[in-house]
């Protein structure tokens, strides 16, 4: 996992498991399957012997994937700068835009962001990317309040998320050479990740456990105090070259050995559990998870340990912690939550932030530890050292990890120590401070690549002047009507939750949610501003909508759990526009008999109706239409179809009918 599952599996949430080994003869599909490391040689020679400006902004857009996920920032940039000046299009350009903010080149990231913006015609949609890089170049200029350093025991492959251990020793996840197991991740090129322990005293690198590290990835664990209980996070393979889910492991100490681990019996199927932090009592465990229930992308929950010594229901931490990004690595200390995210305002990737509990138990807002602990690199894993010794005028010591491009491997462990601070100006406080908590809502639509295809690519978001929003809190109903910004501003009041109907005319309806219970008040940040988007869809008529993740098993119709988030969610929509009749819509590769795929396309449909209707849904606003292999999206000759284009025509859609 290590440098990409830090960054993309452990990062973005090791949110997958193990891409096993495969053998792969050309670039394109070893980016398909994350062989990254291999990627890059195959693609660099089809980038040379390729004939036409289109065909080398292809290839120059996969070697700058390859070497995002390989994180290797100078080449990423390089690469999508080519991609993009020869006519890949504004793929190419917003990654170039958010390489070169990874790499701390703000004026020039501004400068990217501004002309994508222009580029797919909606400057709304980086105002935020470019008011991030103006703040990261404020922050830089400041008295920094922590002095870092790179550790020896590092190497060229990935270390990360270092845990304070007994006896001057710290257990680090890495996917050094060393790891359990004879297979490559390709991904990075590396081994899979394992548990190993580090003595401070002689740099030495060990495996930690056998009965801990197996052929799966292994990473981020937790301690009780007194190192008799070990929470890990384990991602599961399938064996099939496909991502798995990852999971919450528990141990106990059995002498000098561990248990075998078990995973918690609060996890979910089909949903990642990653990044444990346990409290000072053992008593309360903090975790991320992609759960669909939180607030968007990897949240951070808590679930406390009952009285019987089971664990109970995980709670969601409020909007001060969580945002429709990703929130990760959570660090519990005392009363003080340390953690990462790529949506709170930072400074490239993943920024490290803490909060604090106040006393009436929600949680104060985030605050960024600037840098130099963060940086345009994905910044992660802090932890501190209570057993560390402390000079005079160091507050604080411990370690966190960094991709930043002075380290040795792909992720490496830093050192930290915090400084005593100058004394700060004097500020004169009014007696009574005023709090306020606004929201800044925007009712925005979908910039699609071909205005009137609801199936091409989707550039962007611009505001949808003219939309009517519908408020409803503690009882009370407000009619708002945005203006040409798309925008509405609302003062929100403590503790309530906040229910928002968006719509337009020739525009699907769409609700949003938020709460301002657990949000708590802040002296030093008295006014908090959040904000809320609502998408509206617009109304093609009579045009098919492919839904995303509904598969099948082979020769089945009945539906899979991995495809039911997507009928909830049209179930969900069908139910806040109850006016609209819709088909459903199934189709099949061309491979088999032309009647055994409209028998089977027929009873997939009805599958998906039924399911709908189970859910709630009236008959008489659904059709079942299987159309067997007779409406290919790909048309292609049916011996000469490649896989990717089997799969596109094997699709299930919906389509308004009345």
């Amino acid at each position: 996992m290590a440098r990409n599952i830090t960054i993309l599996a452990f990062l973005i949430g090791l949110l997958t498991a193990c891409t096993y080994t495969m053998k792969v003869r050309d670039g394109r599909t070893a980016v398909e399957v994350k062989q990254y490391a291999v990627a890059v040689d195959l693609l660099q020679k089809e980038y040379d012997k390729a004939k036409s400006r289109v065909e080398q902004g292809k290839i120059a857009f996969l070697l700058g994937e390859s070497y995002r996920q390989m994180n290797k920032s100078d080449q990423s940039i390089r690469w999508y700068r080519i991609a993009y000046d020869n006519q890949y299009g504004v793929d190419a350009l917003k990654e170039y835009a958010y390489a070169l903010k990874r790499a701390e080149r703000y004026e020039e990231a501004m400068q990217a962001f501004k002309d994508l913006g222009i580029e797919i015609g909606s400057p709304y949609e980086y105002r935020r990317e470019i008011s991030a890089c103006q703040i990261a170049q404020g922050w830089k200029q400041l008295p920094p309040e922590y002095e870092v350093e790179v550790l020896s025991f590092n190497t060229g492959n990935s270390d990360y998320s270092p845990v304070v251990y007994k006896g001057n020793k710290l257990v680090i996840t890495s996917d050094r050479s060393v790891s359990t197991g004879d297979e490559t991740y390709n991904w990075t090129g590396n081994d899979f990740s394992d548990l190993f322990l580090v003595d401070l005293n002689s740099n030495s690198v060990t495996g930690f456990d056998n009965n801990l590290n197996t052929d799966n990835n292994e990473g981020t664990v937790a301690f009780n105090r007194d190192y008799s209980e070990i929470y890990f996070t384990r991602c599961f393979s399938n064996g099939k070259y496909e991502d798995a889910y990852c999971k919450l492991m528990a141990s106990q100490g059995v002498g000098n050995s561990w248990s075998v681990p078990q995973p918690l019996p609060f996890i979910q199927e089909g949903v990642n559990y990653v990044h444990p932090s346990l409290s000072a009592d053992g008593n309360t465990l903090y975790f991320s998870s992609d759960n669909p229930d939180g607030w968007g992308g990897y949240d951070i929950y808590a679930v406390k340990r009952e009285k019987d010594g089971n664990w109970g229901v995980p709670q969601l931490l409020s909007r001060s912690v969580n945002t429709p990004g990703n929130e990760k690595f959570p660090f519990i200390d005392g009363d003080t939550l340390y953690f990462a995210s790529d949506s709170h305002t930072g400074m490239g990737g993943l920024d490290i932030f803490r909060s604090y509990k106040l006393s009436n138990g929600s949680w104060a807002p985030a605050y960024n530890l600037k840098a130099p602990i963060n940086s345009g690199g994905d910044d992660f894993g802090f932890v501190i050292d209570h057993d560390a010794p402390l000079p005079d005028g160091v507050l604080q010591a411990g370690y966190f990890t960094s991709t930043r491009e002075d380290g040795i491997g792909g992720d490496d462990i830093y050192r930290f120590i915090k400084v005593v601070p100058p004394e700060p100006p004097v500020v004169e406080v009014p007696e009574e401070i005023e709090y306020k908590l606004l929201l800044e809502g925007y009712v925005l639509e979908k910039i699609y690549d071909n205005p009137t295809d609801p199936n091409s690519k989707v550039l962007g978001r611009k505001p949808l002047p003219g939309s009517e929003v519908l408020i409803q809190y503690n009882g009370k109903k407000e009619n708002v009507t945005v203006g040409e910004d798309g925008m509405f501003r609302l003062e929100l009041e403590e503790n309530t939750d906040y229910d928002f109907l968006a719509s337009r005319e020739n525009y699907l309806k769409k609700d949003a949610y938020f709460s301002t219970v657990g949000i708590g008040r802040d002296p030093n940040n008295p006014v908090q501003t959040f904000e809320v988007e609502i998408v509206l869809d617009k109304i093609f008529l009579d045009k098919e909508i492919t839904l995303e993740n509904i598969y099948y098993d082979f020769d089945k119709w009945d539906i899979r759990d991995d495809a039911k988030p997507t009928l909830d969610e049209l179930a969900r929509n069908l139910k806040l526009n109850p006016d609209i009749r819709i088909q459903l819509g199934s189709h099949t590769d061309c491979r088999g008999a032309t009647r055994y795929n409209e028998d089977l396309s027929q009873k997939r449909a009805q599958s998906a109706v039924d399911y709908l209707i189970a859910s709630g849904i009236d008959p008489a606003r659904l059709v079942a239409r299987g159309y067997g292999e007779s409406q290919p999206e790909v048309d292609c000759l049916c011996s000469r179809c490649t896989e990717e284009q089997h799969q596109a025509n094997r699709r299930t859609t919906f389509k308004i009918i009345e």
